[in-house]
């Protein structure tokens, strides 16, 4: 079976949440030896849960804020071949209230932490005169959807990857962002055990009537990582079931048709 990930570590943020575990399978199933990063003690039960099928797993505890942290994780992963900047999320849902302490909070777990972990591993890839930067974002980069302080970190991650690209490019480094829309982890089992609908809600706004899986946030990323995206890079990629495609509510009651 080809590997084509073989011989390469490749570095996950919030490695023990629901998209982050998934990424540290797929790419571990794809050759990869992970280096696996979370604030969660929980990301030092990858290496055993995962060594049990094969996968190559270090792991770290460290909040990606934390720069100190973030360095020393790093300095014990050694040779980075991809940065996967995963980490991330959010718990100031309305700007009312969020209070200064709150809109730090956000912007140091999305974009700061972004940042810390990608000025750890440009001096080596630059040495190497190649690297492969992932960052997750959101769709709420793109519009206003809720969760303010998220949104702005968002949006600033895909200004900080397309200022990546730039400059580092001609050192073979790439750097390019996913914009997940909703998807299928354990935070929405939480939201249904509140409203055993509010996937059915959610699932009219989208063209695919349908939210995102795991798996398909993995793929995506896996070509972006890949010598086959060899001449992408700054780009910034919905995969979102085609939510960012329009607004089909809208649209359904403007026609007055049911499509």
């Amino acid at each position: 079976m080809d590997k084509p990930f073989a011989g390469k570590t490749i570095a996950i943020t919030g490695a023990a949440g629901g998209i982050g575990q998934w990424l540290c399978r797929f790419f571990g199933e794809q050759g990869a030896t992970i280096a696996a990063l979370d604030r969660s003690d929980k990301v030092l039960d990858l290496p055993h849960k995962l060594g049990a099928d094969g996968i190559s797993v270090k792991a770290a505890v460290a909040d990606v804020d934390d720069a100190p942290a973030v360095t020393a994780a790093f300095a014990g992963f050694g040779d980075v071949h991809v940065l996967i900047n995963n980490a991330g999320g959010s718990r100031h849902p309305l700007i009312a209230t969020t209070d200064p302490a709150g809109w730090e909070e956000e912007i140091g777990a999305n974009l700061n932490g972004a940042y810390t972990c990608v000025h750890a591993v440009l001096p080596q890839m630059v040495a190497r005169r190649g690297g492969n930067i992932v960052n997750i974002g959101s769709v709420n980069g793109l519009a206003a959807l809720g969760d303010a302080a998220y949104s702005a970190a968002k949006a600033g991650l895909i200004s900080l990857t397309r200022s990546i690209a730039q400059e580092y490019g001609r050192y073979g480094i790439r750097a390019n962002i996913v914009l997940p829309g909703t998807v299928r982890t354990p935070v929405w089992d939480e939201r249904r055990a509140k409203d055993p609908n509010v996937l059915k809600t959610l699932e009219r706004w989208y063209a695919l009537g349908r939210i995102v899986e795991p798996e398909e946030i993995a793929r995506v990323v896996a070509f972006l990582a890949s010598d086959h995206a060899s001449a992408v890079t700054g780009a910034a990629i919905p995969v979102d079931c085609g939510l960012m495609s329009g607004n089909i509510v809208m649209a359904r009651e403007l026609t007055v048709e049911n499509f």
